[in-house]
């Protein structure tokens, strides 16, 4: 048997299995209600799929297709959905590679740079808003722990 943080013990068999003690509720918990904090505030109805693709891209100047799923954690269908619906809203523009003519790459439209530069001071605020009730110290070493089991 192993004591729980609830204080309950559990056998083998998981007689005391709580649910709320469990590492993927909380964290799905968390994960909700960090998205309704970014629904409400962030601009132009941005999903945080969408933002991350924009920042990311932001970040490189220009990329693959491939490396940008790869760069923000998105399998190939869900990036190649994003950045189709980022073209269309001319938030993004795709052309050949200049080091290699048979592959493309995507890149911010005048329209994405702006829409970044806009939006980055609110993505910090729902980042602020979404972990406002830690210290610095704990705001750090949440990090550091969910990076340790990414």
């Amino acid at each position: 048997m192993t004591k729980m943080k609830s204080g309950v013990r559990a056998d083998a068999g998981g007689a005391a299995y709580r649910l709320e003690d469990q590492i993927g509720f909380v964290i799905r918990k968390a994960a909700q209600r960090h998205g309704a904090i970014f629904a409400k505030l962030m601009i132009e109805q941005l999903t945080p799929t969408q933002w991350a693709a924009l920042v990311k891209i932001n970040e490189l100047k220009a990329v693959s297709q491939n490396q940008l799923g790869r760069e923000t954690a998105m399998d190939a269908a869900t990036i190649k959905g994003v950045v189709d619906r980022l073209i269309k809203r001319n938030l993004l523009a795709i052309g050949a590679d200049p080091a290699d003519s048979r592959r493309n790459h995507i890149r911010l439209t005048a329209e994405g740079r702006t829409l970044v530069r806009s939006g980055t001071p609110v993505a910090m605020r729902i980042t602020e808003d979404t972990w406002k009730r830690l210290t610095f110290g704990e705001r750090q070493m949440l990090l550091e722990l969910l990076r340790k089991i990414s």
